[in-house]
This record gives C-alpha cells, structure tokens and sequence, in this order.
C-alpha cells in the first residue's frame, strides 16, 4: 500500500485546504485512536496520547480537532501546549503513554501546518502504523459509547520537565560560565525554553525570535534564515549563535564573526569529540551529506553510512548499525545516547560541551577541513511530478557526472514535505557546482 498523506515527516500542507482541515483533523485522531486502541500498555487501562504544538495561529484550531477525534475514538488526551517536538518525543516516553501528537510545520511558513506521530518509545511511528492509520481514514468515522468517550487534561509543567531534561544531556563537570551566547527561537516552540536552558548552564543569553504572535514563525529568523542571528551575534560582540527552527529539532550555529555552521559541520565536530573520547562506532549521513565529511571519515578510519533525505531514514540507518550519531546537513542531528530524536537544543548543548572540553573555538574545531561546495536549486513542479521520466534530463546528469568523476556528485529528488524538485550537484569549485545546478535544474522550467 502505498503512503496517501504521510510524507516523511507526518502529514504536512497549507491550513484550511486538504488534508489540512478541521474535519480532516478530526477524523485522523479518530483513525489513530483506533490504531492506538489496539496497543495500549495495560488492558485494564484506557490508552492515553499527549498533544503538543509549537506557536502557529491554527495550533488552536488543529488541536481541538485532535481532541475530539481522539475522544470519540475512546483515547484520553494530555495537553502539553506549545513545546518543542523533541519534547513531545520524551515526555511520551517519560509519562508512560501510548503516543505522542505534534502539531507543527516545523521551518515551514505560519499557514502550514501539520501532524506527526510518536510512538510510545519516543520515536517516529513505523512505516505499517501509518498505513494502518491511512487505511483507518479510508472509513466511516464513528464514536465509542457515551461511558467510553476520552477524556483531556493539561500537563502544566511539561516546560520545566524539558527543560531539566535537556540540562542532564550536558556534561554535570562542565557549565556555559563566561560564554555570552545568542539564541534564535524562531517565534517558534522554543521561545520560552531555550533561552532558560543555556542560562541555567551559567551562560549570559540574548534571546532574538522569542515573541510569537501565531503569525511571524519562521519568518526572518531561526535555522532556515540565519542573518539575524548572525547580525545580532556580531552586534552584542557574542561568542556564539544558536539557531532553531519552529518546532526546535533543527540546529545551526554561528561562530564570533557571524560565520553561520550547518548540521553537516556540526555533525563532523560532534564526531570528533566523541571519537576522541572512545565513543563513535560510525557516523550516519544523507544523500545529500557534504563530500568532504566522506572524505575525512574515511581518513579518521570511521565509517560512514548514508541514508535516504529525511531524520527517520537516518534513525533507522543507526539502528541498522548500531551508531549513536547521525544527521542531515539541514540540522536535524541525532544523538541516540542523549535522546530517541533530533533535538536542536541538545544537539547544541552537544557541541558547547565539545568546545569546552577541548577549550576550543568553533573555527579551531575546523582548520583541518573544507567542505565541497553544494549548489541546490529548488524547482516547484505539480503535485506527483517524476523527473525519472523526463528522458533528457536522465541523460544530462549522466553527462554532469561524468564530467565532475571523483570531483564532485549530483542528486535530484523529490521534496517529503512540498512539491517541489531538489537538484543538488557537489563540486570542488563553487562556480562549477552552481552552473550544472542550473543546467539540470532548466530541464523542469
């Protein structure tokens, strides 16, 4: 069977046109609910499904509809309110409950919106469970008996249990003293906790993008628009920037000057120190995982894996292996002995421990390596669009990677999350990169 809504981060589109709808909603948590039923730990037990958001306007909307779905279904529903997502990861775990709910479009726009599901090990749902869950949308929606109606309640200190959980990732030898650090938020689910982890730590914070309004998520800010965060690093004379993005699984960093590092980087530093401490197996990376972090694996004699576009292939790939680390180069990073999923604050807290164990700077962390140039053209095509079948194009990247050899790659694939066409070629020279980018790129103009 084949996926009908979910992508590979959950269900994602623009608010108030399919499936993104109330009723939509609705019918999904029915359908789950469902599923969940079938699953929960104790039979004498209803099963139970915490819900949280991160600061979109629809969050309201969305989440009444979840509820009611998940009622009629006979589940109870914990209501978290707006908190990261790797949170909803752990304290579906912490709690003991079936599933977690996460109402988010993560680095999309504030009129996108989705759903994704946790299981109750706080990891992204198996592939037959959200087809099992597709097929449930498939019919009649329908109500348990009055007597067996779910029931909400609010998990008021699902904000303080985050954040003391983040702050156990780091070092308990170590503290943020004397570091004055920038964080972006967003506007997004991290607003509110974020800033407190890192002053807890002993850092002196300034927090940018941490006035959410429902409407201004994502919007100039955060880990998919890093100027402000780079602007405002250099402006307060800052040691470093944290970026995340609305839900806060993603993570980039700044360095002093502004100099922004993406999750490739950040994963090859975090690889380094875990290494030099006797702890990495092997690293795990994407289609779309810079060369030069190949490259320099290989030279370190650590193995290196890539998996398909997308943080849950990236999962499943260290589990295959074994391996505790992996990530993308958008900043979703994963860190298997500090938490189930990518988490943007822990990932950083992991990188601010390898600066002060080392006593290094970010730039230090990196004089030995050079990341290959990436030129990525991003090409809106109809819903259902296979480039695979435009025969000119197969041909011209035959052409493009003939002519790059061992100097450079091409991918092309289509977006989990958008319609959209990811042409992607690697080079050792820049201007390289970006001309056959192009060049395949005009094939679906």
């Amino acid at each position: 069977m084949t996926r009908k809504y979910f992508g590979t981060d959950g269900i994602r589109g623009k608010v108030g046109k399919a499936p993104i709808t109330p009723d939509f909603v609705m019918r999904l948590g029915y359908a789950a609910g469902q599923v969940l039923a079938k699953v929960k730990h104790q039979e004498s037990n209803r099963p139970t499904v915490l819900i949280g958001k991160d600061t979109r306007i629809s969050g309201y909307m969305l989440e009444a509809a979840l509820q009611a779905g998940f009622a009629a279904a006979g589940v109870d529903v914990v209501l978290a309110g707006p908190v990261p997502t790797p949170a909803i990861a752990y304290l579906t775990r912490a709690l003991r409950l079936n599933a977690g709910v996460v109402i988010s479009a993560s680095h999309n726009p504030f009129d996108d919106n989705g759903i994704k599901f946790f299981s109750a090990q706080g990891t992204k749902l198996p592939d037959d469970v959200e087809l099992e869950i597709e097929a449930g949308l498939e019919r009649e929606m329908g109500c348990v008996p009055s007597e067996k109606l779910g029931k909400a309640r609010r998990l008021d200190d699902a904000q303080g249990r985050y954040i003391e959980f983040c702050k156990s990732s780091f070092p308990n030898e170590l503290d943020l003293r004397g570091l004055k650090i920038v964080v972006d938020c967003a506007h997004g689910a991290a607003y509110h906790i974020a800033p407190h982890v890192l002053h807890e730590l002993g850092a002196e914070v300034i927090a940018i993008g941490n006035q959410p309004n429902g409407l201004n998520i994502n919007d100039k800010v955060g880990a998919t628009d890093t100027a402000a965060l780079a602007q405002a690093v250099v402006h307060h004379h800052a040691d470093l920037g944290i970026a995340l993005d609305g839900d806060a699984d993603r993570l980039m960093m700044t360095d002093s000057t502004g100099r922004v590092y993406n999750g490739d980087e950040l994963l090859y530093l975090m690889a380094q120190d875990r290494l030099q401490q006797g702890q990495l197996s092997g690293v795990v990376g994407t289609l779309m995982t810079n060369m030069a972090l190949e490259v320099a694996f290989a030279e370190l004699g650590v193995p290196f894996a890539r998996a398909k576009v997308g943080d849950r292939y990236v999962l499943e790939l260290m589990r295959e292996h074994g391996w505790i680390l992996g990530g993308e180069g958008s900043g979703h990073l994963l860190c298997l002995d500090k938490h189930s999923t990518g988490d943007g604050i822990i990932s950083a807290l992991q990188v601010l421990s390898a600066l002060r164990r080392h006593n290094k700077t970010l730039p230090e962390f990196f004089a030995g390596i050079s990341m290959f140039p990436q030129a990525l053209v991003n090409v809106r095509v109809p819903v259902g669009t296979d480039w695979q079948k435009n025969a000119a194009m197969v041909a011209d990247k035959a052409e493009v990677e003939a002519e790059l050899g061992k100097n450079g790659r091409v991918l092309i694939r289509a977006s989990g999350t958008e319609p959209l066409i990811r042409v992607m070629v690697e080079a050792r020279e820049e201007a390289i990169a970006k001309q056959m980018a192009q060049r395949l790129a005009a094939f679906l103009a």
